[in-house]
């Protein structure tokens, strides 16, 4: 269910997670073919908005750079210099690209959820959030393996620096919050924030329309429900902006940990 549904079917049938669960939008075989959704559809129009916005600013490069130039270097600059350089270090820079493209892609993805007629996010949905978690996963530990080599990089991740005797305890505690914890905690506190707004936008939306449908009365509260619903969008994009900022810095901080010579 998207915001703008009719009111008798808002008043109907109230936000559930089933609104989540969008039909496919092919013309054909739409019973059989659910891999093909507004949500897929939505994450291919962020691949090729991003891809195109950088070849496009970067085709011509002047030195007095165009408004285009300008803010496609501002991002990167902003990620390489307060991202990438301040939690990994001079060693940073040959992150920034990766940094760079996963804070874009989810800061656009994210930005659906509050974009008139579409207003849902792919990152609603747990998958998307999951992969870009597994793909952090893996590229720091590769990280860390290409550094240090396999053994003493597990050693280092897993052996803190404490008295033999309690190193049977310590291990396991590391070994979950090093490689269990981190990719998990990535994911769904991305996959929660844009799940839960989504559905405030939907309550406080529907809401109002399926109580001025009920009785003419509560159009005063309707209004106000309506009112919280644009006060919740402002809300939501700030919401938007941290969580890709703190998914990507988050990124940066495990690449940091295994590229550290220290426990």
């Amino acid at each position: 269910m998207v915001i703008g549904t009719s009111t008798v079917l808002a008043a109907e049938f109230p936000p559930s997670v089933e609104d989540f669960y969008l039909p496919s939008i092919l013309p054909w075989g739409q019973e059989n073919n659910y891999w093909f959704t507004k949500i897929t559809f939505l994450v291919w129009v962020a691949v090729a908005a991003i891809i195109i916005f950088f070849l496009v600013s970067y085709r011509k490069p002047e030195l007095v750079p165009t408004k285009k130039q300008w803010i496609a270097e501002s991002v990167y600059g902003f990620v390489r210099n307060n991202v990438a350089v301040e939690m990994i270090g001079p060693r940073g820079v040959a992150f920034a690209p990766y940094l760079t493209v996963l804070f874009m892609f989810i800061i656009v993805n994210n930005f659906f959820g509050i974009l008139p007629f579409v207003q849902i996010s792919p990152n609603s949905h747990i998958a998307f959030p999951a992969i870009l978690a597994v793909i952090s996963y893996v590229m720091f530990i590769y990280v860390g393996i290409r550094h240090h080599g396999f053994l003493k990089y597990f050693k280092t991740a897993l052996i803190p620096p404490a008295p033999w005797f309690i190193l049977p305890l310590l291990i396991p505690i590391e070994f979950f919050s090093n490689f269990l914890v981190r990719p998990f905690s990535l994911a769904v506190r991305l996959f929660a924030n844009m799940f839960a707004g989504h559905m405030l936008l939907l309550v406080f939306t529907l809401g109002g329309f399926a109580m001025i449908s009920a009785n003419g009365f509560l159009a005063p509260v309707s209004i106000l429900s309506w009112v919280l619903t644009i006060a919740l969008t402002f809300l939501e994009f700030l919401v938007i902006c941290l969580q890709a900022y703190v998914f990507t810095v988050l990124t940066a901080s495990y690449v940091q940990g295994a590229l550290a010579d220290e426990h």
